[in-house]
Parts: C-alpha cells; structure tokens; sequence
C-alpha cells in the first residue's frame, strides 16, 4: 500500500446561513497516497470544492483532523497555513488568477519568490517549465489578457508548479476552455503525476476525470463510493467503460 499523504479523521465542515446550518462535510475518513492522482467528482453542492480546500489548507473544517504526512494543520495559524501551502501545494482554477498588470513570466516568478530567495534558480525553473507547457520565450512577455484561454490556464499551472510543491491542487481546470485547449492542460497534469508528483482535481467532466487513477465520488458530504482505474493510458476504451460504468451505479 502507497503511504498517504494526506488523511483526515471525521472532518466535518458546516455553515450557518440566516441561522440554519448547513452541513456540507459529514465526518469524513480520507487517505490520499503519495504520488496518485486523485479526482473528486459529484453533483454540484455535494461538498467537492469544500473538501478540496480543506484538504489544501484554504479554508479550516469545523470539526476533525487533517495531517499532511506528519504534520496536523487544522489547528495551524492562518500565518502558518500561509506558509504550509507556499512549501507544499499547487493551485489550479478554473478561474486563473493571472495578475492582469503583471508579464506571464513575472507572474510565475512572483510565486517563487515567495519562497526562494535564489532569484536566478526561479528564474531558471520558470523558463524551464514554461518551456514544458509549451508556452514558447516570446510568449513569457505578454499580459494574460494578450493569451488565449488554454495558455493562460498553462501559465497558471506552471505558477502553481514554480516552487516544487508535493501536491497539486486543481478545481474544475478545465471548465472554461474549449476542448483542445483542456486536453493540453490535461496533459500537462498528467506529466505532474507521472514525474512523481500527487494531483487532487475536483471535476463534473468525464474526459477530465479519466486522467485519474482513483476517483472519490461524493454525494451530500460524504464519499459515496470509489473507483480504482490504475495509471492513465491515453485511448483505454475499458478504463473509459469502467468509469461510466461506476458513474452510473453512483446515479451521476
């Protein structure tokens, strides 16, 4: 058995609104493995947003623990998550977050500087991993309002990679890209988990899905069932067949 990275014990996250209480986490028992990628999928409202940024560190639950290997970081001051997440997560949007004043490259850069200090060694990385994405020298000058859909999302996963985070956090990635420019940033993903790197996604989209070698289906804040479907291979007609087929056992 893989060791996990992340485990939480009877988390349960709940909001009040106009003083009724919603409970959209209901004590949940996760472990997620080193190295997997992990997709999170249900209908809207069933708790998978809520569940990712618990996991990540963005937002406490209300009751329960989460331990990042060894570390417990429900209690951890917003100081410190701020730098728990710096040292050890990525985040991808479906929104980018690109700030719109600031180069593709400066936006990446800012991000690693954040944690690094070696200005020359980010810069490095940077263009490097531009580079991977794709995302050619004469690009790294434009604004992200000069970029398509599917580069801005490139250049945002790359911010979330700059400091070499140990999981990589994506909600809904490629919900507002066309379908060239989703299966690119899919791909991209795809080579995070393959380089070693654990990937959590939350996602309503079944190509997306695929990329997954575990799924965790939630339904009204707890994990309704789960799917084993191994390392992603690109034109597996039984792996497509086995997801669909537990998708529909779970109602989606």
């Amino acid at each position: 058995m893989t060791n996990a990275i992340i485990k939480t014990e009877k988390l349960c996250k709940t909001f009040s609104t106009g003083g009724i209480q919603q409970h959209v986490l209901k004590n949940l028992n996760i472990e997620i493995y080193e190295g997997d990628y992990t997709v999170i999928m249900g209908a809207s409202g069933a708790g998978k947003s809520t569940l990712l940024y618990a996991l990540s560190g963005m937002d406490k639950p209300t009751l329960g623990q989460i331990r990042f290997r060894n570390e417990t970081i429900e209690k951890l001051s917003n100081d410190k998550l701020a730098v728990f997440r710096r040292k050890n997560c990525g985040f991808v949007f479906q929104q980018m977050f690109l700030l719109d004043n600031m180069s593709i490259l400066d936006n990446v850069l800012a991000a690693g500087l954040l944690v690094s200090k070696d200005r020359k060694k980010i810069v490095e990385r940077a263009k490097d991993l531009l580079l991977q994405v794709g995302l050619s020298e004469k690009i790294w000058r434009k604004f992200p309002s000069q970029l398509s859909g599917g580069e801005a999302q490139r250049a945002a996963i790359v911010r979330a990679l700059i400091n070499e985070p140990k999981v990589v956090f994506a909600d809904e990635p490629t919900g507002s890209l066309n379908s060239a420019a989703g299966t690119a940033a899919l791909d991209v993903l795809t080579r995070v988990n393959e380089s070693g790197q654990s990937v959590i996604m939350v996602t309503h989209d079944l190509r997306s899905a695929r990329r997954g070698n575990r799924i965790l289906y939630m339904r009204d804040g707890v994990i309704n069932g789960t799917c084993e479907l191994g390392k992603y291979k690109s034109g597996d007609a039984e792996r497509h067949s086995k997801l669909k087929a537990f998708l529909e056992e779970m109602g989606w």
